[in-house]
């Protein structure tokens, strides 16, 4: 056999080889591919490259809960709508001849695209240019507001809509850094932002009567009530869920609109059976399911207030809602105005 024969049949017995193995391949996914979107509700099915034709048993997880164990190499079927929104893990125990083999994917699990609108501005009211504001509630013909800073400028005030006077104002301390608030009954909750700690106020003396522990969220940004659970944002894509009485945390979650996760949620609202949130250094509100975290809208306020705008700290933070007169009122830090607007849908 001359060089070149020599030379071809290595090759030959180097492809067969090669095709050998890569035929066999490893335990992996064949479906869904790795970090594939996928829409609420969708029904995805789990397909494997299996490395053998017997198996013993296959053990589907989703975030580390069985979905189904088989006894067979064919597929199975995810429906989305069991596991909610957000990245879950995937993984498949294969036991052959008492051996395990794991294989791995991931699904990002999206919400129907939210709605657009934009605003008609039906009023303006004054508002203290010298109040960062932090949080905002309008109860009773009263706006009661909480500003933040360092050095004694947080504060927890009542205000007058129509004039935008401070009625009555008490600081939230020289070491904190007033965040959201809201009114539960006859008693107001303030949040601090990194100090870890909120506190329970009197709704007519402000009169502070004790205060909780921040759990898993460390940092305070905003805060509304459902009428039976706190919620709280930390400037992440987490709403966390908190006991009314003790401000004790029971458990939070995640908020995606159709394009991921959802970061820097900050002042919220609760407005019939949605939370309003602020999203930080945007001038965007996004109307968000708390059941299942979806966002369901999003009003655009670019351009609503230019006046003499600063590029930080003057940021868009302040959603209230009178209930009675369906009013929606959204202001900023060290905004002149307060503006009461209408939504129209795009």
């Amino acid at each position: 056999m001359n060089n070149k024969s020599i030379w071809t049949a290595a090759l030959a017995l180097a492809l067969a080889v090669g095709g050998c193995k890569t035929q066999k391949g490893k335990l992996e996914f064949v479906m869904p591919e790795s970090g594939q979107k996928v829409l609420l509700g969708e029904q995805v099915k789990l397909k494997l490259n299996f490395l053998e034709t017997a198996v013993d048993s296959v053990i589907y997880s989703v975030d580390g809960n069985v979905l189904e164990r088989k006894k067979d190499t064919s597929a199975v079927v995810l429906d989305t709508q069991r596991v909610g929104l957000g990245d879950r893990s995937i993984t498949a125990k294969v036991y052959v001849a008492g051996k395990e083999d794991i294989a791995y994917s991931n699904l990002i699990v999206l919400p129907p695209s939210a709605k657009n609108y934009g605003f008609e501005v039906v009023n303006t009211f004054p508002h203290d240019d010298k109040a960062f504001t932090q949080g905002l509630q309008y109860e009773g013909g009263i706006l009661y507001e909480t500003t933040g800073q360092y050095d004694g400028k947080s504060t927890l005030r009542k205000v007058e809509l129509q004039t935008g006077k401070v009625t009555k104002i008490v600081p939230i301390g020289d070491t904190y850094f007033g965040e959201g608030m809201t009114i539960i009954g006859d008693k107001i909750v303030v949040l601090t932002w990194r100090e870890n700690v909120g506190f329970f106020y009197t709704k007519n003396s402000f009169e502070k009567t004790g205060s909780f522990s921040y759990g898993n969220s460390k940092e305070g940004w905003g805060l509304t009530y459902d009428g039976q659970r706190l919620i709280k944002s930390d400037g992440s894509n987490l709403l966390y869920f908190l006991d009314p009485t003790t401000g004790k945390e029971t458990g939070s979650i995640g908020v995606y609109d159709e394009n991921g996760a959802v970061d820097s949620l900050n002042e919220l609202e609760y407005i019939d059976g949605k939370v309003y949130a602020n999203v930080y250094q945007q001038e965007i509100i996004v109307i968000i399911n708390p059941e299942t975290g979806a966002v369901e809208g999003r009003i655009n306020l670019v351009g609503m207030n230019t006046e003499n705008r600063q590029p930080v700290d003057n940021e868009l933070n302040g959603i209230a809602y009178d209930a009675t007169g369906k009013r929606l009122f959204v202001t900023g830090k060290l905004w002149p105005k307060l503006y009461e607007i209408k939504t129209v849908e795009r």
